[in-house]
């Protein structure tokens, strides 16, 4: 069994003993050392309120009796938005003027895992100093709870028809359009709450035929949950059947998504931000950003555009903060997350697939017969080789990426980033690495004009790696 702590929540297999699994006791002492953050934050006399959301995984009631007590017993009044995406659970605490959130959901993780996202009154994710705050906290058990008098209480709301429409207000989200086009569109929600959300979106919008995959919100995910090709056999074949215009899959806490071309070929979930980063720079000129392993055709099209591109390290909380730096007015990560200020800060599929259906529809009024990937093929060729390489516990990785930065900052045609790894970026290529921040490999991610100049670049990085070992 498995758990892991970073600064972004806690995460693991449910069951196991004390610190091995997530179990009850790790939750409680996990919400608690979240609460006494808030706590310090809000100050001691305020009675603070928590926003708490679920996904439908199967450990998800269980988490969410242990979170809530565990709360309540804190001080803390908890808003109980039940199954809500992740997006979702971000806005209704900007809504609710709350102090803070927690997300339960293991995003793309198999059924037995699940986790605690750590949210800020603002909707977003902890900053590093924050969130190692709270694994100090942790594990020392430096809690304070209430007594009787000053218990919290629990409110019951529904925020998925709130989020729907912020979605549908957004100005570059025409309905309209999408009703004439009369699109059929498949979706699979992998049997989580991507399947209460996405068809009253799809209806919301206008879309004339929803051909629903796995939208039963029991947590019995009906494959892999990662939304990534090898997972994605059963709605590519239906899309052939079925005939759909495109096909939409996100993830079990609805922050990722991919798209499907009618043919049932993949759109790739790289092009899921830069097609939607398009269509916002054509009618919104100005910069972006994404992670140092995101496709670098973002890049091209915002220089294409007139804007300014940026990267920053992975994870979201480092991309939101560059994209704050830097005006960016779309953003996220090449996993299929699509991030929108102009809604919130944070990954959000639902705002995905409203930017994709508004822009297909405007194409098609100037191009009718116009195909999901024939749009695909307009955008600049790229992919991705995703490697890693195993090291042993005693091997110094820091030292080792810095000996391959010096190796390859020797050559005259490459740009070196060190600010999270080391990215190598030659005039037709790059390859990124970086250590996991939960075992000793090193992540390896390499994209060319082709897959096999790709895996080459790849390949040819991890052998010179293996002579430095």
């Amino acid at each position: 069994m498995s758990l892991i702590k970073s600064i972004s929540g806690i995460r693991g297999t449910i069951g196991g003993q004390t610190g091995e699994g997530l179990n009850p006791l790790d939750i409680v002492k996990f919400t608690a050392a979240y609460a006494t953050v808030i706590r310090e934050k809000i100050g001691a006399g305020k009675r603070g309120r928590i926003v708490v959301g679920r996904d439908a995984r199967l450990s998800g009631e269980m988490c969410y009796q242990c979170v809530s007590g565990t709360l309540i017993g804190m001080g803390f009044d908890v808003i109980n938005i039940g199954l809500a995406t992740t997006p979702t659970t971000e806005i209704a605490v900007t809504a609710e003027k709350a102090d803070g959130g927690l997300i339960l959901t293991a995003s793309h993780n198999p059924i037995q895992w699940n986790a605690l996202k750590l949210l800020n009154n603002e909707g977003e994710f902890f900053d590093k100093a924050t969130g190692e705050k709270v694994l100090a906290i942790a594990e020392k058990g430096d809690f304070t709870f209430a007594p009787v008098d000053q218990l919290g209480q629990v409110t019951k709301k529904d925020y998925t028809n709130y989020h729907i429409q912020k979605v549908l207000e957004l100005p570059l989200v025409d309905v309209k359009a999408i009703r004439k086009a009369g699109f059929s569109v498949m979706c699979d929600c992998v049997n989580s709450v991507g399947g209460v959300v996405i068809p009253a979106l799809l209806e919301a919008l206008g879309v004339k035929q929803i051909f629903q995959l796995n939208c039963t919100p029991n947590g019995q995910f009906a494959h892999t949950p990662e939304p990534i090709p090898q997972n994605l056999t059963q709605i590519s074949g239906e899309m052939k059947l079925k005939k759909a215009d495109v096909g939409f899959v996100v993830d079990p806490d609805v922050d990722r998504l991919a798209i499907i071309c009618e043919n049932g070929d993949m759109f790739g979930e790289e092009y899921t931000l830069v097609s939607c980063a398009d269509y916002v720079l054509q009618h919104t000129p100005g910069n972006t950003c994404s992670n140092l392993s995101s496709s670098r055709a973002l890049r091209d099209v915002t220089r294409a555009r007139g804007g300014v591109y940026n990267a920053a390290a992975v994870g979201e909380v480092n991309v939101v903060t560059k994209m704050k730096e830097t005006n960016a007015v779309i953003g996220g990560e090449g996993n299929g997350g699509v991030i929108y200020p102009e809604i919130h800060y944070g990954r959000d599929a639902l705002v995905g697939i409203a930017l994709f259906l508004t822009n297909l529809a405007k194409l098609r009024e100037q191009q009718p017969d116009l195909t999901v990937s024939q749009l695909r093929a307009t955008y600049p060729p790229y992919c991705i080789a995703k490697q890693r390489i195993d090291l042993t516990p005693e091997i110094d990785i820091d030292k080792l990426l810095a000996t391959v930065k010096a190796e390859y900052g020797k050559q005259s045609d490459t740009e070196i980033t060190d600010i999270d790894g080391v990215k190598i970026d030659f005039p037709d290529r790059w390859v990124h690495l970086r250590k996991s921040n939960t075992e000793p490999i090193i992540r390896v991610y390499a994209e060319a004009a082709t897959e096999e100049e790709a895996q080459k670049t790849a390949d040819a990085v991890m052998n010179e790696v293996k002579k430095f070992l």
